[in-house]
């Protein structure tokens, strides 16, 4: 009688402490717990806690005497260092226990189960959540064995364990990456950078930083792709170990991968023509799409493969997705798009929209999207800073009003669309959501009911 396997316990007697339990931190705990380690978790919301003790975790307040634990495992929302280290942070700097994110726990778990899976991380100000997405949708198209998670979702300690076939693709904040100790990409991608999370890196300089550990202990047989249309990010490729791959949106890149309009090709000729890709429009889903191509071809993958996958590719929600049409005019929920840079590759996409922005505004609010004003025929603004939208757009002669909601914005906007202002409406916000939603995800949500609501109100 064959004997079962005995029981995958990687983190076997490894004290962890894991504060934050929302949606990756509980099912990180229950993970690790099952691996073997001696979990303790702590949230400083007692509904939190219930929902953790609920399901067989054991809780203790790392800041009640001193933190005994092998490692911390800190939510990434959670501050360690700027602009103020969360109090389990500080406990766990003075006992010298390091602070890592669940993606150093994957990857530490896959090299115990002896497993050659390779990894993909995705990094960037913008883009990186499609970029993911895509990868991943190439691979699988393709039939290989693939993963996808970590920011995206879902989070990394609730993807499947892989042989060493597999492909793990992991999209990476800046607040992971801070927090990787052994984690090596195969394939790292960074594509963009801009003034975002400055509050938690301190200014640019520490932002870009954080950005470039998607590099770090990365080999010379593995790929590093790297965006070349802002400064920033270019420099990062001097003196990595790994194989650069440059990548572009709009200009040629010897070595690398780039599109020269819609067409998407390297040095070898033409890939695809990215007009087939409908779930992609603009340069920076061009640029996104080189990355993916470039990190596919780096996996293995054939050029017809990955033509075929990026030409199939759906989209992701939030993210310039088409919601609905109706008389001419499309409703696009780019909801996603929480900073001016994000809102700017949005309105790059169109020639003419009616413009739902507004939430709270990061550092500079919208005036470097004054080269997209002239694109804008109105704009309906929504959430907390409104009023300096209001007075930015003003300055520049942008038709405008203060909505206030999106109950109130989309009625408005569509009617203006309908009377012939605009034959998009697109909700690109540049801005955060938490003054009105708890997040951007739900502020698309109700932009994409309240659209369809309106639609099938005009339908026949």
């Amino acid at each position: 009688m064959t004997r079962p396997a005995p029981p995958f316990t990687p983190f076997l007697g490894a004290r962890i402490a894991v504060v934050g339990l929302g949606r990756a931190g509980l099912p990180a705990a229950l993970r690790l717990a099952e691996w073997g380690a001696e979990v303790a978790a702590w949230d400083d919301r007692p509904d939190a806690r219930a929902a953790a003790e609920d399901a067989g975790i054991p809780l203790r307040d790392p800041t009640e005497g001193r933190l005994r634990a092998d490692a911390l495992l800190l939510s990434p929302g959670i501050a360690h260092r700027l602009p103020a280290p969360h109090p389990a942070a500080r406990a766990a700097t003075e006992a010298g226990v390091p602070i890592l994110c669940d993606a150093e726990f994957l990857y530490r778990a896959v090299l115990a189960a002896q497993s050659r899976a390779r990894f993909v991380g995705v990094t960037g100000t913008n883009g990186k959540s499609t970029t993911t997405a895509l990868i991943q949708h190439v691979l699988t198209h393709a039939g290989r064995t693939a993963e996808a998670g970590g920011n995206l979702g879902p989070p990394a300690l609730s993807l499947n364990m892989l042989g060493s076939e597999g492909i793990y693709t992991l999209e990476m904040s800046s607040y992971m990456l801070e927090r990787i100790a052994t984690l090596r990409f195969n394939v790292a991608v960074m594509l963009n950078l801009s003034p975002d999370h400055l509050d938690r890196h301190g200014d640019m300089a520490g932002y870009a930083a954080a950005k470039a550990r998607i590099f770090a202990r990365q080999r010379r047989e593995d790929v590093a792709v790297l965006g070349q249309d802002d400064a920033m990010t270019a420099a990062m490729g001097r003196d990595l170990p790994a194989r650069l791959v440059p990548i572009s949106g709009h200009a040629r890149q010897p070595g690398g991968i780039w599109a020269e309009g819609r067409m998407l090709r390297d040095e070898d000729g033409a890939i695809l023509d990215l007009s087939a890709a409908a779930a992609l429009p603009g340069s920076h889903n061009a640029q996104n799409a080189a990355a993916a191509a470039a990190a596919c071809l780096a996996l293995g993958l054939t050029r017809d493969e990955v033509a075929d996958g990026i030409a199939t590719y759906g989209g992701l929600p939030h993210r310039q997705e088409r919601v609905g049409e109706s008389g001419g005019v499309v409703f696009v929920n780019d909801s996603k798009a929480t900073n001016a840079d994000s809102a700017a590759r949005a309105l790059a996409s169109y020639d003419r929209v009616v413009w739902i922005a507004g939430g709270i505004a990061k550092d500079g609010g919208i005036e470097q999207l004054a080269p997209y004003f002239p694109r804008i025929a109105r704009a309906l603004l929504i959430g907390r800073d409104a009023p300096a939208f209001a007075a930015t757009l003003a300055a520049h002669g942008v038709p405008h009003e203060v909505a206030g909601t999106l109950e109130a914005a989309l009625p408005a906007a569509a009617a203006a669309a309908f009377a012939g202002a605009a034959p998009v409406v697109l909700l690109s916000p540049a801005a955060a959501s938490f003054d009105q939603f708890t997040g951007f995800d739900a502020r698309g949500d109700r932009f994409r009911d309240l659209a369809r609501a309106l639609i099938a109100e005009r339908a026949p």
